[in-house]
């Protein structure tokens, strides 16, 4: 053998860093800080409660056939609207549930349609989360705990050590996934009692923002937001990449008795779909509820369209087509119309979005502040 050849493999081979039987895995992140650990299996001997049994905000035509319980649209959606409208609309986006309790931990046991728990974008928190809000002693919805899911079904302890008392508690189901069943569990001892869903919502038909990219968890959408600060049930009816102002949509729309409609599709449209399809819509719409108001919403700009001049000039046709209706649908005297601009909707400092279109929590916070004068003026006015 030549041994100048040989040399330098052992030397490689000598400079391999040595593995031993002895190393340990890296360790799990929720044993170096508790307050990143997974949450504890739910308790045993607990009372659970059926959601169904009461009902949640958010499911449009509650006394219709469903395919399955949680989904936004009834069955007989799946003959008229897209394809893919029908299976976005198995997501529970926008479902709420209320509930009264005096237990000092609270449960929940529920199934996801999806195992595909989280995006690369957003976490499971938001994709397929359940989120918990209670009332302080001033009435405020105030943020209480969110589940961390690691599979398709979770039964855990959300949280446990809560101040004594019986309170309202409201849990947002997953954004971007479905639900199968969905049950909350207290000690047999506490008090329990299932909280009717509210009337006369306020309905948002919009894009993938609507729908709930990118929040970190359910309740920081600006829809649930907005429906804490008016303390009002909420409709979400946003179809990621798909909310396009259709006809059968408003077919669906209209047979909500709305508090006030919010239509923010231009995110997924062009200035010709949006001047083809927006007052069509509009008439739609009034044709049926002529004293409900009827918000048009501009699209944000991309976070990043300040340095991509074919985005920000896209942004810039669809703010001027959805001006142009806006002004023909105000010449024909069509009432208790509104109008929000979208420059700012995530701010102007490019801080406001996930991934230059797509809000993140403090996106989802600024544009609730700007939609909430526009939808006071409007409850206010149609009085």
């Amino acid at each position: 053998m030549n041994l100048k050849l040989l040399i330098p493999i052992v030397f490689c081979m000598l400079a391999q860093p040595m593995v031993t039987a002895q190393e340990k895995p890296a360790v799990k992140i929720g044993e170096l800080d508790p307050e990143m650990a997974e949450k504890k299996q739910a308790d045993d001997g607990l009372s659970w409660h059926d959601v169904t049994a009461w009902g949640v905000e958010g499911r449009i035509l509650p006394a219709d056939d469903r395919q399955r319980w949680f989904d936004r649209f009834p069955l007989m959606a799946e003959k008229t609207v897209t394809k893919s409208v029908w299976n976005l609309s198995r997501h529970s986006a926008g479902m709420m549930v209320r509930f009264k309790t005096d237990a000092t931990a609270i449960h929940v046991h529920y199934k996801l349609l999806s195992k595909n728990l989280a995006m690369a974008h957003m976490p499971a928190t938001g994709v397929s989360g359940v989120d918990l809000y209670a009332r302080d002693d001033d009435g405020r919805w105030r943020w209480v705990q969110v589940t961390r899911p690691s599979a398709q079904e979770v039964k855990v302890k959300m949280i446990d050590g809560l101040a004594p008392g019986f309170r309202e508690y409201a849990a947002y189901l997953p954004l971007y996934n479905g639900v199968e069943f969905m049950s909350i569990g207290v000690d047999a001892s506490s008090k329990f009692e299932g909280l009717t869903p509210r009337t006369k919502p306020l309905v948002f038909y919009g894009t993938s923002i609507t729908h709930g990219a990118c929040a970190s968890r359910p309740g920081m959408v600006h829809t649930a937001i907005l429906g804490r600060r008016f303390d009002m049930p909420v409709v979400n009816l946003g179809f990621s990449g798909n909310g396009k102002m259709d006809a059968a949509v408003g077919d669906f729309l209209t047979q909500i008795d709305a508090a006030v409609y919010v239509i923010d599709c231009l995110p997924n449209m062009n200035a010709q779909s949006v001047s083809e399809k927006c007052i069509p819509l509009v008439k739609q719409i009034r044709a049926a509820k002529p004293k409900t108001p009827i918000i048009l919403v501009e699209d944000r700009r991309n976070t990043n369209s300040w340095i991509v001049p074919a985005r920000d000039k896209h942004h810039t046709a669809n703010h001027q087509a959805l001006k142009t209706v806006f002004q023909t649908l105000q010449a024909e005297s069509i009432p208790l119309l509104y109008y929000i601009s979208g420059d700012n909707l995530y701010g102007d400092d490019s801080e406001g979005a996930t991934d230059g279109s797509h809000a993140n929590d403090l996106g989802f916070m600024r544009q609730a502040n700007v939609f909430e004068p526009f939808l006071l003026k409007a409850l206010d006015e149609s009085r």
